[in-house]
């Protein structure tokens, strides 16, 4: 068995690359689609609310959580030191946060609890806190689903309705496929030593079981499904700004 990436976006280890691989591109653009998402759902979208609200949980999790997760043994194989995913998680997180507040002044204050609440679960979830209770699929569809797009949808209506609750059960049921099929993946990219076996169909073909076999659709289906939920964000804000 040879596999050579610890993720079927991870690049070459080593300098701005491992900086690019860190983001986790195609599902950091995955969890941003969920926030333009509630953002466009919510009545008077504007420029200035939705790129605040994606710039706050661009740094939160696309860098913050990221290099949190990244400094529990190195899963992406980055050459990255401790320190500095110490530092750019510290740095991000904070600057989130900052966002955030500043977002709850400005706009409404039922933000804030939305913003304490997403600066713990970033923090317990990519730690594994409290023996890994946040460590699980149901916190992930919570956190990296339903939360960004609700918080979105309350930055820009600055209230919560039912029909913002029924949208997030969309992304956090959409996560949980996410997570379902990622984890195999990274399991047979990260842990697996050796595949074996073959396949015997009708008519008394036999393929090889490889470490393809097992990878090929899910990763297929994770690309796809980013594009999906991607285009979809982008088509409702053209709607709404438009």
């Amino acid at each position: 068995m040879t596999v050579s990436r610890p993720a079927f976006y991870a690049l070459e280890p080593g300098g701005w690359r491992d900086y690019l691989t860190l983001l986790h591109p195609p599902y950091t653009l995955w969890h941003l689609s969920y926030v333009a998402i509630g953002a466009a759902l919510a009545p008077g979208l504007t420029w200035e609310r939705l790129l605040v609200a994606l710039a706050a949980f661009f740094l939160a999790v696309g860098i913050g959580a990221h290099a949190l997760d990244e400094l529990r043994g190195h899963p992406l194989g980055t050459r990255i030191s401790d320190r500095t995913l110490v530092a750019l998680s510290a740095v991000s997180i904070a600057a989130a946060v900052a966002l955030g507040i500043c977002a709850s002044v400005t706009y409404t204050l039922w933000l804030a609890p939305l913003v304490a609440a997403g600066a713990f679960i970033v923090c317990a979830y990519n730690l594994e806190l409290f023996g890994g209770a946040f460590h699980s699929d149901f916190w992930f569809a919570f956190a990296w689903g339903s939360f960004p797009l609700v918080a979105a949808y309350v930055a820009v209506a600055e209230r919560i309705t039912v029909g913002a609750l029924l949208a997030a059960v969309f992304a956090g049921f959409l996560s949980l496929a996410q997570r379902q099929l990622s984890t195999q993946v990274r399991t047979v990219r990260r842990r697996v030593s050796s595949v074996s076996g073959t396949l015997e169909l009708d008519g008394g073909e036999r393929e090889p079981i490889t470490e393809r076999t097992l990878t090929r659709a899910p990763e297929a289906a994770l690309r796809a499904m980013t594009v999906a939920v991607a285009s979809l964000a982008i088509s409702l804000v053209v709607l709404r700004l438009s």
